[in-house]
């Protein structure tokens, strides 16, 4: 089969300038587009670059490939990880991961939010802050947490996002509404347990590929956000242990298992998703967000890691994902 690869690569962008230095923290690195490509072609397929943007769509009407292996995150709104599904879409060309639809709506977190909640699954209590004034208006109790409403990556995710009082709010959120030009998402914060869980499939055999703990080692649970200085941290596990499976009674993890299924069935999910579910100080697990286009960076990326912990290797990942898509697609 002839597969296009569609990516946004860091050094595209070339470098960041009156931005957040995390600006391009959801592109990927040559090495991990490489990666896909060597899993693509041992597996018998001809593989051409797509890239991203312009130069995305000038190509792939010059290729014309049978499906597209899509891993590009966009730029310029909260729709743009809709844009390459958009684009195959309307030239009728397959494409792997979620829709166009479910990658916009998953963007933007408090739609994500007000998506899973309309169906049941439980989530954290939340307030859009589109200027600063706005936080007059929020009565929810603190802990807080703050993030930028249409991010990915741990972009605007640091030490500082959890929130103990009024002057913190004002300070952090202020801080994102300036550096990311977007609402902020302010919502009670969960001080539980934290997970993240690994789904594939499509329509009723969607299943649970593994589920991950990320286990906070030198601060208590109920102060620790998994931020981007821990991630970014070259002595990461000094601060944080990678459960898989998670120390916790099968029962726990089912809850949690449950919350991240609904949460994929309520967003119209297909092929693979990542979605993070974090536990209140009473243990009840709760749906942070949806991630329909998760990272494949080969030994850095969360999934990659829970693939891996699970027994399985890179290439079976890339070709599991591959796998769901074509046969979603009657493709082969």
């Amino acid at each position: 089969m002839h597969i296009g690869i569609a990516f946004d690569l860091k050094a595209d962008f070339g470098a960041v300038s009156g931005g957040p230095e995390d600006l391009l923290e959801e592109y990927d690195s040559d090495a991990t587009v490489s990666a896909i490509e060597r899993v693509l072609v041992a597996r018998g397929h001809r593989v051409t670059r797509l890239g991203g943007g312009r130069r995305f769509l000038e190509r792939l009407l010059a290729a014309s490939p049978e499906l597209v292996f899509n891993i590009a995150e966009g730029r310029g709104s909260r729709s743009r990880e809709a844009h390459v599904p958009a684009a195959c879409e309307m030239l009728g060309i397959p494409c792997t991961h979620s829709d166009p639809l479910t990658m916009a709506v998953t963007l933007d977190k408090a739609m994500a939010k007000r998506v899973v909640a309309s169906c049941g699954v439980p989530t954290p209590e939340f307030v859009v802050v589109e200027h600063e004034r706005d936080l007059e208006r929020i009565t929810l109790p603190f802990p807080l947490f703050a993030k930028p409403l249409f991010e990915g990556s741990s972009m605007g995710i640091r030490r500082r996002s959890r929130l103990a009082d009024r002057a913190q709010l004002r300070e952090w959120v202020g801080q994102l509404l300036g550096d990311y030009r977007e609402p902020v998402l302010v919502e009670e914060f969960c001080g539980g347990a934290e997970f993240t869980v690994g789904l594939l499939g499509n329509g009723a055999n969607v299943r649970v590929a593994g589920t991950m703990e990320v286990e906070p080692l030198l601060v208590p649970r109920d102060q620790f956000v998994y931020s981007l200085e821990v991630k970014r941290n070259p002595n990461w596990a000094e601060e944080i242990s990678y459960n898989v499976p998670p120390k916790r009674a099968r029962a726990e993890i089912d809850a949690v298992e449950k919350v991240a299924l609904d949460a994929w069935r309520a967003l119209g999910c297909r092929d693979v998703a990542r979605i993070d579910v974090r536990c209140d100080a009473s243990g009840n697990p709760k749906f942070i967000e949806c991630n329909p286009l998760p990272g494949l960076a080969p030994g850095w990326s969360d999934l990659a890691i829970l693939w891996d912990r699970t027994g399985g290797t890179y290439e079976t990942l890339v070709g599991a994902i591959l796998d769901e898509a074509t046969t979603r697609l009657a493709l082969r």
